[in-house]
């Protein structure tokens, strides 16, 4: 049953994500990224600390380390992907994060030395081909695209150290120094040009919105899931991301489906299904703490 409880709030928490893509892209034309995150990661941590002010303190120092490791990867991403959303489509961006799906089980084999089953590899090949037709303008790759790649890469390193690290037990604590940690890199990254607010209501709106839902909640249910799945079953659950940030730039945003999200989005999404398919057995990652 709570393998069953973690695979939905896993689903959940990716359709909240999938659903920001097109709104960041439309509040970016006024909020530069690192103010609009500093400020939807600030919202989000007070929010999880005012509920349980307590329960950071119930933590070992250890466990305060590693979440704020994990939170200093996350929010890194964080930045990166944001800034990249600001050079490309949202539905382009929403397909090339998800590639952290396929990343997840190589990163995990190389952490515990595993070997990396061939139907991997053949996965690797797949979203290479997927991202270049997503991303390719002549022989160049654009900025937008080359950023949120490497923002993918981290979302997989985050998703395998949560995994390991990661308990039922700890996991709002976790997810309150979790935020914080963002919070504070955002802020940092947004100081040198003077922090600028949202002005519109609707932005202060969708601002509240993503720091709840797509933040607190999100980080929330993504750690306590994690503490039951392992990394590749967690990121099996996760290619529903791309599929529902797509969906909703369609649907909701000026986005047109043209061919390169088509063929593009579905060699990316057949490798993600063949990786985590394939070598969710052999990769898992979820370790007892010692």
């Amino acid at each position: 049953m709570r393998t069953r409880l973690a695979a939905a709030a896993l689903l959940s928490v990716t359709a909240v994500w999938g659903s920001t893509f097109f709104l960041i892209k439309d509040l970016l034309d006024r909020v530069p990224a690192p103010d609009f995150l500093a400020v939807r990661f600030a919202i989000a941590f007070t929010a999880l600390l005012l509920l349980a002010p307590r329960a950071i303190g119930r933590l070992s120092p250890e466990m305060r380390r590693r979440s704020a490791y994990a939170g200093g990867i996350y929010g890194v991403a964080q930045i990166m992907q944001t800034v990249g959303l600001g050079h490309t489509d949202a539905s382009v961006s929403g397909f090339i994060t998800g590639l952290y799906v396929v990343a997840t089980p190589v990163l995990a084999s190389l952490a515990f030395r595993q070997r990396v089953p061939r139907t991997v590899w053949v996965a690797v090949g797949l979203s290479t081909m997927g991202l270049a037709i997503l991303s390719l303008r002549g022989f160049a790759v654009g900025f937008g695209e080359s950023i949120t790649f490497v923002c993918a890469i981290l979302y997989a390193v985050h998703i395998v150290v949560l995994s390991r690290w990661s308990t039922a037990r700890d996991a709002y604590a976790m997810a309150t120094i979790q935020m914080g940690v963002i919070a504070v890199l955002c802020f940092i990254a947004a100081a040198p040009g003077g922090l600028t607010l949202p002005e519109r209501s609707g932005d202060w709106v969708a601002t509240v919105y993503m720091a709840l839902a797509a933040g607190a909640l999100a980080m929330l249910a993504q750690t306590w899931a994690q503490s039951q799945l392992d990394a590749s079953r967690a990121a099996l659950l996760m290619t529903m991301e791309p599929v529902f940030a797509a969906t909703f730039a369609i649907t909701f945003g000026d986005e047109g489906l043209g061919w390169r999200l088509l063929i593009g989005g579905a060699l990316v999404l057949a490798a993600m299904v063949l990786a985590e398919t394939s070598g969710r057995s052999e990769t898992h990652v979820q370790v007892p703490l010692d």
